[in-house]
């Protein structure tokens, strides 16, 4: 499977901007082994996914993991299939491709490289994504929403002062959505059973929205943070997209507290985002890390249940809010402590 030392010049179209790399290394020989990463339309520079990938990839290659890494930033999700398919004509290893946009398109790209991981064709690894089917080239990485959820939720208590917190959050019919603002409230529910506190959480889901609007609909999401602020909440989480950065945008208007998942939210946001404490997300770099050193050393990967992060506190935070957030990610991460949220809404 690792392949080919040659001279190659890569000419590549405006729609495909690579991260520099050695012209002298050829993917087609067995020991050279090479991975590369097909973004969604968010681009490299995300705050969240694409960039954390990337890194992991970028880390690999220092760590001598990776010959050679390579990106292509896809500009329309109509170019999903033809960048992955440039990549399997280069001869690299593994492919990677990020959110539930390329399940479809990753699904078809296994199947037209059907060897096995130990064989000659390249092993897609499907971060965020849920594959109706499985195959033995393909390794979905998924994160466990209802931890992320449960993180902010517990997260959200020992912020507020009003005793009232809110999430918002995209329709509760996507599984990955349930499983957010659910465990947001088994998070809140777990502080107050363990502190004997009474926070109330309250929760909002797009169940109403056009669905022309899927994970687009900043306006509602803005609206409904305002809406939960005036009922008393001092905490926002947001899950959905730009439908949640709409709630992340109230929060900073109303000069509340807001809590941000999917990507590094303060950072994306920047003028917008001053409010945002933290963004609680999947640590993909490290997943994408141990991945690669299961594929070189000739081990099949299956289905991973990738491990998850939350954004550091500035100094304006006591450290013991570091300390008790670090004591339940653990606890969530081991078993300890379980959310209880099911897979889908029931």
């Amino acid at each position: 499977m690792f392949k080919s030392v040659g001279a190659v010049v890569v000419i590549l179209t405006v729609a495909f901007v690579l991260s520099a790399c050695e012209p002298s290394s050829d993917c087609f020989q067995e020991d050279v082994f090479c991975a590369a990463l097909v973004t969604d339309t968010q681009g490299i520079e995300d705050h969240g996914m694409n960039q954390d990938i990337w890194a992991g990839l970028e880390q690999s290659k220092a760590a001598d993991i990776v010959d050679r890494v390579e990106y292509i930033e896809s500009v329309d999700s109509r170019d999903y299939e033809k960048n992955i398919a440039y990549f399997g004509e280069q001869g690299f290893d593994v492919i990677v491709t990020v959110g539930a946009g390329m399940d479809d398109e990753t699904l078809r790209a296994a199947d037209l490289h059907p060897d096995s991981p130990q064989g000659t064709a390249p092993v897609f690894v499907g971060v965020d994504q849920y594959q109706s089917e499985s195959r033995a080239n393909l390794i979905p990485v998924t994160f466990p929403e209802d931890q992320m959820g449960f993180l902010a939720g517990a997260l959200a208590v020992r912020l507020s002062e009003t005793q009232i917190v809110g999430a918002v959050c995209e329709t509760s019919g996507i599984d990955s959505m349930w499983r957010y603002c659910e465990g947001f409230r088994a998070g809140v529910a777990f502080v107050n059973e363990l502190e004997e506190k009474n926070v109330s959480a309250l929760v909002s889901y797009r169940d109403d929205g056009d669905r022309e609007k899927l994970f687009l609909d900043e306006t509602w999401g803005h609206d409904t943070a305002h809406g939960l602020i005036r009922r008393g909440a001092d905490v926002i989480f947001a899950a959905g997209g730009v439908t949640g950065e709409g709630a992340l945008r109230a929060a900073a208007e109303a000069g509340v507290k807001s809590i941000g998942t999917e990507r590094d939210q303060k950072a994306a946001l920047a003028g917008s985002g001053p409010s945002v404490v933290t963004s609680i997300l999947g640590d993909a770099s490290f997943e994408v890390q141990k991945i690669l050193r299961l594929i070189k050393d000739g081990k099949v990967a299956v289905h991973q249940s990738g491990q998850i992060k939350y954004i550091p506190f500035d100094q304006t935070f006591p450290e013991n809010l570091t300390r008790e957030m670090d004591t339940l990610l653990l606890a969530l991460m081991n078993g300890q402590i379980k959310t209880n949220v099911t897979l889908s809404k029931p």
